[in-house]
């Protein structure tokens, strides 16, 4: 049925409305449009006078990886090491490097500190990248696992018991290396001085500066979970950790019978490692002492060493 002259004319009246309404709105664009681009003119002469440019990006630091087709590992390591393979003097950053090269991924070591690193802290990876205008994200030390296994690499199985003696080395070992090498005061002037103090600068007031912040920070972490700070009560409790440790390991080559090292491995082996490198000269060796009492965790050490290093490691 068709409309009558009432339904035409509400039509025509709906019609002209909406056309209405749609010009006013284009206008209201355009206006809108207009006041957001132009400026006033005070603001206007002084951009006409000094115009937006665009540099170029900043060139990379000199000790930036000139070959982005590697894997590069930031760590705590000595600038005239005779190899970049060898092992970091930082439990941290030897843990993570260690067990990266248990799961045979190709690797640099460039020596750093924690203010290059993007998450403040070293050590970090930075993955090869095959186009140089797009590098790859930075790994902190916390994703590292995860990207192995995204490599490729064999999601490693969790032994029941792991969790538990892994709190032996997070918790009695490192405590008991924290009063060594930072509140030992012999310890920290033969061992951590030339290493964290004297290597960050040659100015004698920002090294007193570091150096108290590293005792400082030693002291407010092992207060965390120490009412007062005992070296005797530290040093026993890393003893007991080791005499576990030892235990546990028996006649194995790896912990937990495996055939291969894991993430276990690399934890310890990041302590044992410096604590019996006959290159650092510990004044009070009272950690190195308690170690070489286990045998089997010295060639735990030797083993790991040998196998994963290809410079000279000492005491092996």
């Amino acid at each position: 049925m068709g409309l009558d002259m009432t339904d035409k004319g509400n039509t025509t009246a709906e019609n002209t409305t909406r056309q209405a309404k749609t010009s006013a709105r284009s206008r209201a664009q355009e206006n809108s449009q207009s006041s957001w681009f132009s400026l006033p003119q005070p603001i206007k002469r002084v951009f006409d006078r000094f115009p937006l440019v665009t540099y170029p990006a900043n060139d990379l630091p000199q000790r930036a990886p000139g070959r982005r087709n590697e894997n590069i590992l930031y760590i705590f390591q000595s600038e005239d090491q005779p190899s970049r393979d060898a092992p970091s003097f930082n439990p941290s950053c030897l843990k993570w490097q260690a067990y990266l090269k248990f799961h045979g991924i190709p690797l640099r070591t460039r020596p750093s500190n924690n203010h290059a690193s993007p998450s403040g802290s070293l050590p970090f990876l930075l993955p090869a990248s095959q186009d140089p205008q797009r590098p790859a994200s930075p790994v902190p030390a916390s994703r590292i696992a995860k990207w192995v296994i995204s490599q490729g690499g064999k999601e490693e199985a969790v032994h029941p018991r792991q969790e538990a003696y892994t709190a032996l080395i997070d918790h009695n070992i490192r405590s008991a290396w924290l009063y060594y090498l930072y509140l030992d005061k012999d310890n920290f002037n033969a061992v951590a001085w030339p290493m964290y103090v004297a290597s960050a600068s040659t100015s004698w007031p920002v090294q007193l500066s570091l150096a108290y912040q590293l005792r400082n920070a030693a002291r407010e972490e092992l207060l965390k979970t120490n009412t007062i700070i005992d070296p005797q009560e530290l040093y026993s409790q890393a003893e007991e950790a080791f005499r576990a440790l030892s235990i546990l390991l028996g006649e194995n080559r790896f912990f937990f019978g495996q055939t291969t090292p894991g993430l276990f491995d690399a934890s310890l082996f990041a302590y044992t490692q410096i604590i019996l490198d006959d290159g650092i000269e510990w004044k009070t060796p009272s950690l190195k002492t308690a170690l070489q009492r286990h045998e089997n965790l010295v060639q735990h050490r030797a083993r790991l060493a040998r196998g994963f290093f290809s410079s000279r490691t000492r005491n092996t």
